[in-house]
């Protein structure tokens, strides 16, 4: 697989506090948006996780046989989720990773990975791509959404095609506030 190359975080840590506000709920619910998706018992990732904006009502979707993996570039965005995870008693489980710029670095096999806001970001987009189709297990699901401000209609279908091209089904398109978003399952 070729070098995964992201740009320096086009959000730094600080203004993350920005993002996670309780206004943003009323039009990117995370409980609305990923109840269908995510059930007791699995294993789901959350690519950019920031500081837990999705990660922690993962958390509770999970219940205590899951497990979350939270990957981030940024230690300072770890570092906060860990801190607000602590507080919410779900240490135990969501599991933060330090990923590479060239690397997601985990381990599969996954249920759901959430790559939200943060594609765009990515310089090697087919090789995250390929990192996550590793780590799905078959019939995984993928979500990406992208906003709509930063990436245009051609540029979000040039991501579904490179799905399609690496032999995702094209399972809905979420209505997601602000974005445009796929939901993609892993063949066989």
């Amino acid at each position: 697989m070729g070098k995964l190359k992201i740009r320096q975080p086009t959000c730094p840590w600080w203004f993350l506090f920005t993002f996670d506000n309780p206004l943003r709920k009323l039009y990117q619910d995370p409980v609305k948006i990923l109840t269908p998706f995510i059930k007791d018992g699995d294993i789901v990732v959350d690519l950019g996780c920031g500081m837990g904006y999705f990660s922690l009502p993962m958390g509770r979707m999970v219940g205590e046989a899951g497990k979350v993996i939270s990957v981030d570039l940024q230690p300072q965005m770890l570092s906060g989720l860990k801190n607000r995870a602590k507080k919410l008693n779900l240490l135990d489980r969501i599991q933060t990773h330090l990923c590479l710029q060239d690397q997601i670095g985990v381990q599969g096999p996954v249920d759901f990975v959430l790559a939200f806001w943060m594609v765009h970001e990515v310089h090697d987009q087919r090789s995250f791509l390929e990192q996550i189709q590793v780590m799905l297990k078959p019939e995984g699901v993928l979500m990406i959404a992208e906003p709509y401000l930063h990436v245009s209609r051609i540029r979000f279908e040039q991501t579904v095609s490179e799905l399609e091209e690496l032999g995702f089904r094209l399972a809905s398109t979420p209505q997601i506030g602000f974005s445009r978003s796929i939901m993609a399952i892993k063949g066989e």
